[in-house]
């Protein structure tokens, strides 16, 4: 990859790509345009390691994505909140994952005890899960194990965050089938793993 600001190896790996998937499929483009029917409304974290599509085999079209610094859902955040609107209410997406990842920069970053700037505002969201499960994190020795297990616990009061919108309370009222999934995934073997699944106020 160049170190200059030419980026013109992008539209290269670009035309490389669209080329590869219209030899495989001609109508692939012309059917996509038409329009999205994606099933999955992706939460996730912005780490360029965790790609949506590439890490669930699962082609363009398939999964509307929101991705943000360590997987966060909080009430006052406006642009994740029109998103989850949108995939539930225009899309009809049958499911929504939130889904973070075992070394995520943002949950270990929330961890030290120093400032890190602008982005301190955000990592409070994560501290006060920390706080919420201070007795169960300091309990654990291992640095690495401790800071899996906040990777996990953010996932689940992320979930928890979801599932506490007026859009996921008015859907369930109206019957809709929507699942709400915790997942975390394994940067060191790829795989992904179910942490709870809750389809109704009553779960």
């Amino acid at each position: 990859m160049s170190s200059s600001t030419d980026i013109s190896w992008l539209f290269e790996q670009n035309k490389a790509w669209a080329d590869k998937v219209k030899q495989v499929d001609p109508d692939f483009f012309a059917n996509l345009a038409d329009q999205q029917h994606p099933e999955l409304l992706w939460i996730g974290c912005s780490d360029s390691r965790v790609p949506a599509n590439q890490i669930t085999g699962l082609p363009p079209g398939e999964v509307f994505v929101h991705r943000n610094i360590a997987n966060v859902v909080v009430p006052s955040d406006l642009n994740c909140l029109s998103v989850i609107q949108f995939a539930v209410e225009v899309l009809g997406v049958r499911h929504i994952i939130v889904c973070g990842h075992y070394g995520c920069g943002g949950v270990a970053a929330s961890m030290e005890d120093k400032d890190h700037g602008l982005i301190d505002n955000w990592l409070h969201h994560i501290r006060d899960v920390h706080r919420l499960h201070a007795e169960e994190l300091d309990a654990i020795t291992d640095k690495t194990e401790r800071q899996n297990r906040l990777c996990e616990l953010n996932v689940i009061e992320q979930t928890a965050n979801v599932c506490n919108t007026t859009i996921i309370k008015n859907a369930w009222a109206q019957g809709r089938e929507l699942a709400v999934h915790g997942i975390v995934y394994s940067i060191q073997n790829g795989i992904l793993k179910d942490l709870l699944v809750r389809t109704g106020p009553g779960d």
